[in-house]
């Protein structure tokens, strides 16, 4: 089932005589349980027309880098081949590359385009760019969101409790399962020439990309993936999610980000899959997670222009901070000294590396790990820019709504005044007791330290 809240018209040009439908793929990274490719495939199918899928490969996305390339070429890999078995062409344009397969040139020849959604500032400006270009039809449909942002929320929500009401009156009404269509006309002989993907050293090597951080060794990209870690969670860790979610010493996390972040894996399936066959109390917590929270974050971005700066804070949290910004500190570390998890902290340490060198850090720890580096930074101001820079260059599921939401919550969005300290003012405070009182912190460094011998 679409609903039709999903869909949204970017221009108001008439759709051409063309010779295929258009769906520029970028947000949603799939096949399976993606609604703007359903869409796509039921227009084309309704009027006779095979569909071409597009896909950009921006060497200029904002702080991507060879880590994040590589996961995204990998699953493009497996979309491709899927794509091809439904007999659908897919062509992918990279920048610089020299290839005349734009999304402009190719629309030329198109009825009209569909694309999927992106909640990010240069993510809709790019859409709304190429909706003001193309000389024909755009249509947008939001397929990474259980509920569409408008329909859940018409303003930015400065509480969970207040979103998650929301949520909750309307959650059954989109938890409806999709039945993919099958093309009715094949694209595959369309003459289009696309970037390579057979070969991603060679594939990589073409673009102007920064290369300083590898690939992670330990997560690998694509729908096919994805699935697999989601049955291995439902089969082995889902039984243990309610209680050992938030410990930092043990695994009994979904790994799910990193693909949802690529739109490799449809949020609507992890939740059907889990109502169809979680315990009821891990349903229930792993909701919160993957409904309420990461959908709080996707509001956030979507109605706050400031979502990636210190002035995007609420007023009362920038006040405090301001404040006490000038406050004596005990320590405090360069850039460089964090980024190489050079400080007098174990724990913080064995975070910033277990980032470094997966690509992925323990949802509990990064709250931590941003609260110190609020702590030993000479500004909030400072602090709040340097966790963006070191979570975005590492994390996998980084430069995503929910890491511009994570680190402000840090500095206390969606959150409450608390009791007034030093350098924190009155935004929640953390140390290493919070940890030790409830994990066994050595266990999880002794993980760490195995993580950097395999690696």
């Amino acid at each position: 089932m679409i609903q039709e809240d999903r869909i949204s018209y970017l221009n108001e040009k008439d759709e051409q005589d063309g010779k295929y439908i258009i769906y520029w793929m970028q947000a949603s990274q799939r096949v399976h349980y993606n609604q703007a490719l359903e869409t796509a495939i039921r227009i084309a199918n309704q009027r006779s027309l095979p569909l071409l899928v597009y896909f950009e490969i921006r060497t200029d996305f904002p702080e991507a880098n060879l880590r994040h390339y590589y996961f995204m070429l990998q699953g493009l890999q497996g979309v491709k081949h899927s794509l091809n078995q439904m007999g659908i062409s897919m062509a992918i344009n990279a920048q610089d590359s020299g290839l005349n397969a734009d999304l402009n040139n190719l629309a030329e020849d198109a009825a009209m385009v569909i694309t999927d959604c992106g909640y990010l500032r240069f993510q809709t400006e790019w859409r709304e760019r190429y909706a003001q270009e193309l000389p024909c039809l755009m249509i947008q449909v939001e397929s990474d969101v259980i509920i569409p942002v408008e329909s859940a929320s018409n303003k930015e929500e400065f509480t969970i409790a207040s979103f998650r009401k929301k949520i909750q009156r309307l959650l059954a009404d989109y938890l409806k399962p999709i039945e993919m269509s099958e093309p009715a006309h094949s694209s595959l002989n369309l003459d289009i020439v696309s970037f390579p993907l057979d070969d991603l050293r060679d594939s990589i090597n073409r673009l102007s990309i920064d290369d300083t951080v590898p690939p992670s060794p330990l997560f690998r990209g694509g729908e096919e993936e994805a699935d697999a870690l989601l049955d291995k969670f439902i089969e082995e860790k889902i039984y243990r999610f309610a209680t050992l979610r938030n410990n930092p010493a043990f695994d009994f996390l979904s790994h799910m980000s990193p693909y949802l972040h690529f739109g490799q894996i449809s949020p609507l399936y992890i939740t059907l899959r889990l109502k169809a066959e979680a315990p009821s109390e891990a349903y229930r917590v792993y909701i919160e997670e993957l409904i309420v929270k990461r959908e709080l974050a996707i509001n956030h971005v979507y109605y706050n222009n400031y979502y990636d700066q210190f002035r995007g804070l609420p007023r009362w949290a920038k006040s405090t901070l301001e404040k006490h910004q000038n406050d004596t500190r005990k320590i405090t570390y360069s850039i460089a000294e964090l980024e190489h998890a050079l400080t007098g902290d174990s724990y913080w340490n064995a975070a910033q590396q277990e980032m470094m060198k997966s690509g992925k850090m323990h949802g509990y720890m990064r709250t931590y790990w941003a609260k110190k580096i609020l702590e030993w930074s000479p500004t909030p101001q400072e602090a709040f820019q340097r966790c963006l820079y070191l979570n975005n260059k590492y994390e996998l599921d980084g430069r995503d709504p929910n890491t511009y939401t994570g680190i402000a919550q840090c500095f206390g969005l969606h959150d409450r005044a608390w009791k007034e300290r030093p350098i924190y003012g009155k935004v929640r405070y953390m140390d290493e007791k919070h940890l030790t009182r409830k994990f066994d912190m050595e266990k999880y460094v002794g993980k760490v330290k195995e993580l950097k011998k395999m690696t």
